[in-house]
Parts: C-alpha cells; structure tokens; sequence
C-alpha cells in the first residue's frame, strides 16, 4: 500500500491502537483483536519483546488491507529496522529530525511526536504526514488540541494520551485528524487474562464515537474546516 493510501485508511478509519503487550504472543492477540473489532491498524511499539518479529509476521500474514505500523521508534536506526521488516508507518514519541528524514527518502507515512507549537511546526516542515501529540492528557487534551489548530489548521494532529471512551468525542470535535488509543483500547488486563472480547468490543465502541462525532461536525458544518 502506498503512503497515500495509507494516509487515506488512517484519517478514514481516525484511530490507531497502540499495541504495547508483555510478551510477542499477546501483541499478536491485540492486533487480531482490533481488527476483528473493526480497526484495520494496527502499531505495534518497539516496547513488545521481540517487537520486529511480531511486525514482520503481521506484515507477512495480515489481510492485504490491514496496516501495520511501528511505534515508539526513537531513531532513523530502529526506524530502517522496521521499515526492513515490513512495517508500513512509523510513530515516534518525540521530535527525531533523521527519523522523518529517513522516512521521507524511503517514501513511507511518519507520524511524528511533537508536545508544543515549535516542535509541531518543525515536525510539519521536516516532511511527517501526521504530528502525534504526546502526552496530550497531560496538557490540557482535547483543549490543547483546538488550541493548536487555531494557528495550524493546515496540519493533522494526532493526539496521544489521555484518549478515553469519554474524552474522544471532544477530541475529534476539537479537531484532531485520528486518535492514538493504547490502554484505553488495548487493555493490559484483557491480554492477561486471555480475553480479547474486551479489545473487540472496545475497538468497536471507539469507531461508534468517531463517527458519530464526525457526523455530527458535518452536520453542523464544521468538517469541511477540520478536515484539511
């Protein structure tokens, strides 16, 4: 899938499930999870033991139209390790200049991390196709979100922490281009105790919000500004 496309399947679909597990098999668990429930990403981070082999695996086994990704990538070397082994996005926790240099010669999508205006800017002018922003629960959520559309309306933000059930109405309608969901949508306790109806269930519960809160923008006119 090109970077377009990919592009094209994130905004589409407006969340990314962040897989951070305890061991290869339960990361395996979660993506299957999401995408039974609906989410055909799937990021797995660098943090999972073995993490590269869970990437090249899925990327080798999954349907042709399910996207893996690779997370918590906090340099260009990591990054052309998963590139290597089939990961079709990147996301970083942090700014990285030469990881979303490297992405960009390789022509695959990056979603860069970014906290405050500057480091948004700087990701957006590097060449990355989303700007994540993490912590965003920490600093204000789905309000730090339309504070910085205001002035940069033109790049897609994607907020990362402190995205809830409750919480990403407000940040889809504060703006933001897709949602970055770990925890909250892959839970720890669900891979423990081997319960992946949980990860379904939620996955599906979360596309209900996205959509609806999306609906309903449209219908009060408000997509057409946001989604550019």
């Amino acid at each position: 899938m090109d970077k377009q496309k990919v592009r094209d399947r994130i905004m589409e679909i407006g969340i990314v499930p962040v897989v951070r597990a305890s061991s290869p098999g339960e990361a395996r668990i979660a993506a299957a999870a999401v995408c039974q429930g609906g989410i055909p990403i799937v990021e797995i981070t660098m943090t999972v033991p073995g993490a590269l082999e869970v990437i090249r695996e899925l990327a080798k086994n999954s349907a042709s139209d399910v996207l893996v990704g690779a997370g918590t990538v906090l340099n260009a070397e990591a990054a052309r390790r998963c590139l290597d082994a089939g990961a079709q996005f990147l996301v970083s926790p942090g700014l990285n200049l030469k990881t979303v240099e490297l992405a960009v010669r390789e022509g695959k999508l990056i979603m860069a991390g970014a906290l405050t205006p500057t480091e948004v800017i700087t990701a957006w002018e590097a060449g990355a196709d989303f700007v994540k922003i993490f912590p965003c629960g920490q600093v204000g959520g789905a309000k730090y979100i339309k504070a910085l559309k205001g002035p940069l309306p033109q790049i897609p933000l994607v907020p990362t922490g402190g995205v809830n059930l409750s919480t990403a109405a407000e940040f889809i309608e504060a703006g933001a281009a897709a949602l970055g969901i770990g925890g909250e949508l892959v839970q720890a306790d669900a891979l423990k105790s081997n319960k992946p109806e949980i990860i379904v269930e939620n996955a599906r519960k979360f596309l209900a919000i996205v959509k609806q809160a999306r609906a309903q923008m449209a219908s009060s006119g408000i997509a057409a500004k946001s989604s550019h």
